[in-house]
């Protein structure tokens, strides 16, 4: 078969066909590896130099239309044949939609959003702080010494260092003087973020958890201040009178210092695992701000007084939902998660 007989044959083939594979066919058929226009260069060898080279350009340039029309009548087909399909198809409105799963916030999100709406109704403004802060901030300033068993890395002070001399945060108290530098009492501020120690979890301890810093600075504030607000915050946040008490306690950043329990939501005051078989949580840190800590912010210390807290996000999320184990909030456990 010569190309001009070749051109024809494949001419009238092209406008018979209307299926896909009645194309993949003729493709194969005349552009494939062993097809017609390949077998055509098997007639060039026995031709001058001159009419090689022509029937040459000939053969190319037919193949090439040959290509561009196969490649339009292929998108025409698929078209027509995706039109067919569908139209094929029935729908029936009534019946009811796959229901899609969507996600949900942490109970720890919920918790310390809940804590901050309170806050916020009590007249104090949500701010924030680094991760990872300077020793200065997160020592010096709050009236932690040289040499304190919070600073080692190595003992029971728990606290990551950073090649850079810089460290995890240990507690979101390190926020305190950066604000009180910047900011002119009356001051009223909570901080929430996440803290870092290093120590063996259990089911009330965690090597990362979230924690909420309360700072009040003013004129004349004093412990009944103090006692006011805490029990406010915690009355709101579970909705119901809640048993706590004050024990002294020792902070270098505040004088006098208190450590606050209340009593353990997940037993009752029975005893488990969540408030080591006690009955009773330890829930914050408290105290009226150190004088030195005042002095750190740029305060006059003769003039301001303040009070500080802090508390676990995590501990209060397991009081209020009662959990026996803090480790849970993180584990990404979804039957877990979906509780709430």
């Amino acid at each position: 078969m010569d190309l001009i007989e070749l051109k024809n044959s494949a001419e009238k083939e092209l406008e018979k066909i209307a299926k896909s594979t009645e194309l993949k066919s003729f493709f194969d058929k005349y552009l494939g590896k062993k097809g017609e226009i390949r077998q055509l260069f098997s007639l060039v060898k026995n031709l001058t130099e001159e009419e090689r080279k022509k029937l040459g350009q000939e053969i190319n340039e037919f193949a090439r239309n040959l290509e561009a029309k196969v490649a339009d009548l292929e998108k025409d087909l698929r078209k027509k044949e995706i039109e067919i399909e569908e139209n094929s198809k029935s729908l029936d409105v009534s019946l009811s939609g796959s229901k899609i799963e969507t996600g949900h916030l942490n109970p720890l999100t919920l918790t310390r959003r809940e804590m901050e709406r309170i806050f916020e109704l009590m007249g104090f403004s949500v701010v924030d702080g680094p991760e990872v802060e300077d020793e200065w901030h997160n020592f010096d300033s709050l009236n932690i010494p040289e040499g304190h068993p919070a600073r080692d890395a190595l003992s029971l002070g728990k606290t990551y260092y950073l090649k850079n001399g810089n460290v995890l945060r240990t507690q979101t108290s390190s926020a305190q003087t950066r604000y009180m530098e910047k900011m002119t009492p009356p001051i009223r501020i909570v901080i929430p973020g996440k803290v870092y120690r290093y120590e063996t979890t259990d089911a009330s301890h965690e090597i990362n958890f979230y924690q909420i810093e309360g700072l009040l600075v003013d004129e004349n504030v004093s412990v009944a201040n103090l006692k006011a607000v805490l029990r406010k915050f915690l009355n709101e946040f579970f909705e119901r009178d809640v048993e706590i008490r004050l024990r002294p306690s020792y902070f270098p950043f505040t004088e006098p210092s208190f450590e606050v329990d209340m009593l353990c939501t997940v037993c009752n005051g029975k005893g488990c695992a969540a408030c080591k078989r006690s009955g009773w949580v330890e829930i914050l840190g408290t105290g009226i701000v150190h004088p030195n800590v005042i002095k750190n912010g740029k305060l006059d210390p003769k003039k301001y007084k303040g009070f500080a807290f802090g508390m676990a996000i995590d501990r209060m999320a397991m009081m209020k939902y009662k959990i026996n184990d803090v480790r849970l909030f993180h584990s990404g456990n979804l039957k877990f998660l979906k509780q709430f």
